[in-house]
């Protein structure tokens, strides 16, 4: 046996090892060319594009946080409070509400991965660029993809979704209820109920609209959603809302082959949040934090005033534009999304300059098109704690947009507009 000194000395000279690299490794000296040090430096912006939207102090405050181990019993605690605030949030009773770990276009991925096998029928609703890319990544999963499209600028009408429906009688229907890129709200009403009677799964995309807009998953007949989290929530991009009927589980549990995936299986994902009593994936510990609160300060709100709250901000956006002299790109009031307002660039506008002069002279956001829009159109955001009077006044307001090169002169500008408030 020996003694403690000899046991010392044996540490002593183990720690005089420079590394453990391990017996036939070349171990050569550290190539330190490539190398970042300091405190990072980040400017103040408003950001009031298509997203993401300024996080609410209080949201970040709270990824400020202790780490937990992602299963101990009081993380599990955390989780348990975001799944009973997305089912406010969302208005369902349903038991199938997690968060994907990555922004929307993971929760997209998800709901296709999952909700669509190899030759299943997909019509998708296309009015824009997320129709287009629910398209792809379908047809990506092998799904037979119908595409019913909208008039740049429109939604899909009823009828038309109605005879697609009937006639091709397909697995899954995909409708994006907010449209960022062409700032279109589509029509939800009466599509569950069709989609009951043809057999098909109706998918959601909230990404820029949960939280700003009505949603009410169970009252009409929604089977699958998903969502961001930098948008009308005011949490940091990293989670997406989403959401599952007992329809579209069933749809999941009886494939017929595994889903294509194994980071956005949902079979997984829903392990870990408590689905089934097996432990599944990890889950971003920070990230949840945040969405806890998030979703807490929706609750404390309430959903209704937080409605009001976007269309209130939304009109006198509009207001202000109006007097400004410049035109909604959308032309039905009826098919304006208000928490991401496009608006028509005039005739002999440079719309970059702008954008451009707009973040550099006052560190304000205002985005240009995207996809199908680009050129044509500056996109303003009004979502989560950036829909505020202050912020949308600092948007539509005459001397703002004079220097940043809508007008030539203040000669030819419009009066100061009477806010609606």
């Amino acid at each position: 046996m020996r003694s403690a000194s000899t046991k010392l000395m044996g540490a002593m000279s183990r720690g005089m090892a420079t590394h453990a690299g391990r017996a036939g490794e070349s171990v050569i000296a550290v190539d330190a060319k490539h190398t970042i040090s300091g405190v990072i430096d980040v400017p103040q912006r408003l950001l009031m594009g298509p997203g993401p939207a300024n996080a609410h102090p209080r949201i970040l405050a709270a990824q400020s946080l202790p780490l937990l181990g992602h299963m101990h019993p009081p993380f599990l605690h955390i989780m348990d409070e975001i799944q009973e605030g997305l089912r406010y949030t969302m208005q369902t009773d349903q038991k199938h509400c997690l968060l994907i770990s990555g922004t929307g276009h993971a929760g997209m991925e998800a709901a296709i991965a999952n909700l669509v096998e190899p030759g299943d029928k997909v019509l998708v609703g296309n009015s824009g660029i997320w129709g287009e890319r629910v398209a792809d990544m379908s047809r990506r999963f092998r799904g037979d993809v119908v595409e019913v499209k909208a008039p740049l600028g429109s939604t899909i009408a009823y009828e038309d979704l109605k005879k697609a429906l009937e006639e091709h009688k397909p697995a899954l229907l995909f409708l994006c209820q907010g449209e960022s890129s062409t700032g279109t709200h589509q029509s939800l009403a009466g599509l569950g109920e069709l989609c009951k009677k043809t057999g098909t799964l109706l998918l959601v995309d909230a990404v820029c609209s949960l939280g700003g807009v009505p949603l009410f998953a169970d009252q009409w007949g929604i089977d699958a959603i998903y969502s961001g989290s930098q948008k009308c929530l005011s949490a940091p991009p990293g989670a997406s809302p989403f959401f599952l009927s007992d329809r579209a589980m069933e749809k999941v549990l009886k494939r017929k082959t595994k889903p294509a995936t194994y980071n956005l299986d949902i079979n997984l994902i829903g392990d870990y949040w408590g689905w089934r009593e097996v432990e599944g994936v990890s889950g971003p510990v920070s990230t949840f934090y945040a969405m806890r609160e998030a979703l807490a300060i929706v609750t404390e709100e309430g959903l209704e005033p937080m409605w009001k709250r976007h269309l209130d901000c939304h009109n006198l956006l509009w207001d202000g534009l109006h007097s400004l002299g410049l035109k909604p790109f959308v032309e039905k009031a009826e098919d304006r999304l208000i928490t991401v307002n496009t608006i028509k660039v005039p005739e002999g506008v440079d719309f970059a300059a702008l954008i451009k002069n707009a973040m550099d002279k006052y560190n304000v956001e205002i985005a240009g098109g995207f996809g199908p829009s680009a050129g044509k159109v500056w996109r303003v955001g009004i979502m989560g704690n950036n829909a505020k009077p202050a912020n949308i006044i600092s948007v539509a307001w005459d001397p703002l947009l004079a220097r940043c090169g809508v007008w030539e002169s203040w000669a030819t500008m419009p009066s100061l507009p009477t806010w609606r408030w």
